[in-house]
């Protein structure tokens, strides 16, 4: 039977999409699903899998994406240049006109891709991908310490502007950098140094983190001014973790994601989606179903003028051996979702990049990108050591601030 007979051809082994007559890859997540589809030694012509029902959304979810016109051009003229600033690819004087006068490239609006490097040991990289106009991402980075040493300190946070509210750039990069702010002033360094033991600074954290989230959602409102009464304005997700001696404090409002990824062993999301997606799977809706179902972007808890929870839930963790952290906005994450997957990916990645932190998340962005880049990608890292066991044993407590069930265990 033909594919012309069904319409149907079997669905991508990646993401459970199915490709379109003679496609060689999928056009959810770029995988490559061999042969151009339904051709002679393509993929076989299957009936579609069947799908649950999946229920009406809430009218309450916030879309991140814009209305996309089909008829329009889906990759968006790139935005406008600054110039009079070095080449990034050469080092040369950016002319008026956009182009570098030694080596021809056109110049990079700054915010379009950066990266920080506070320690050796941490980095991040936040670019602008290759469908959106503007880098509507955000990351803010903080660390000290040897990583080999229970005085070690790093704090990671990432913000992703809701692309169907304008202006939402803005927003990400106030909300980003002020909850730096609040979380590295309970690190060593800081005016009010987290103290105690492992349970203690468990608390302290999740309490500064729940005040992160809120004070940054205090500097969206600052930062977007009269925007605000717009009826959609400028909003953003929240991620961020610390990474204080032996232990991990993530929290979380949206849909951006923090993870565990052990060097060997099995990896854990640590934080939980605001999402409609995240509600189906909780319904019982396949991951693959619910991550590529309608509005599965759309989310329920955001930063911004109409937010009405921006306080973090939070999730401490104390692992047992070395690994990574790896706090990340979904254009990463949308290609490679489930724990172990992106473990995967983070572990042949550092197989060529080796242990440098900056090099490996620049590595993981020019793959998303390479995967279509359909959203802005902000990757950032921590390099975890595992340290003795005497340090992590001090009475620890590690059930969860919010829900039922510890969101904390020793991995």
């Amino acid at each position: 039977m033909s594919a012309e007979d069904t319409g149907v051809l079997a669905p991508c082994a990646t993401c459970g999409e199915v490709p379109a007559p003679g496609a060689r890859f999928c056009e959810n997540c770029g995988s490559d699903v061999g042969p151009a589809a339904g051709a002679v030694g393509g993929p076989p012509v299957l009936a579609r899998p069947p799908v649950p029902a999946l229920p009406e959304p809430p009218a309450d979810l916030k879309p991140t994406d814009p209305p996309v016109d089909p008829a329009s051009d889906p990759v968006p003229p790139p935005p406008p240049v600054a110039t009079h600033r070095p080449c990034t690819s050469c080092g040369g004087t950016v002319a008026d006109d956009g182009y570098c006068e030694q080596c021809g490239e056109k110049a990079q609006v700054e915010r379009d891709h950066w990266a920080e490097r506070p320690a050796p040991w941490v980095a991040g990289v936040c670019d602008r991908g290759i469908r959106h106009a503007r880098n509507e991402d955000a990351m803010a980075l903080a660390a000290s310490g040897d990583p080999a040493t229970v005085g070690r300190f790093a704090a990671l946070v990432v913000c992703d502007g809701v692309s169907a509210a304008p202006d939402s750039d803005v927003a990400s990069l106030a909300a980003a950098r002020a909850a730096r702010d609040v979380l590295a002033s309970g690190g060593p360094d800081g005016a009010t140094p987290v103290t105690g033991d492992v349970t203690e600074r468990i608390q302290a954290w999740q309490a500064l983190m729940v005040a992160a989230s809120t004070t940054a959602n205090d500097a969206v409102l600052v930062a977007v001014g009269d925007k605000a009464e717009r009826a959609e304005p400028p909003s953003c997700t929240f991620v961020a973790a610390v990474v204080d001696g032996p232990l991990i404090v993530a929290g979380w409002v949206g849909d951006s994601r923090a993870y565990w990824i052990p060097d060997t062993g099995t990896a854990r999301q640590l934080s939980v989606d605001d999402s409609w997606a995240h509600e189906l799977m909780a319904m019982g809706t396949p991951r693959h179903v619910a991550e590529n179902s309608p509005q599965a972007h759309a989310i329920t808890r955001w930063l911004g003028p109409d937010s009405t929870d921006p306080a973090a839930r939070c999730a401490p963790t104390v692992p047992d051996s070395s690994g990574w952290l790896l706090v990340c906005s979904d254009g990463l994450w949308n290609y490679c979702s489930a724990a172990d997957d992106l473990a995967d990916l983070v572990r042949s990645t550092e197989a060529t990049t080796g242990r440098e932190p900056r090099a490996l998340a620049t590595e993981l962005v020019r793959w998303a990108n390479a995967q279509g880049g359909r959203d802005n990608i902000t990757a950032t890292l921590a390099r975890f050591e595992a340290l003795p066991a005497s340090t992590t044993s001090d009475n620890l407590h590690t059930d969860a601030v919010t829900g039922d069930e510890p969101a904390t265990r020793a991995l």
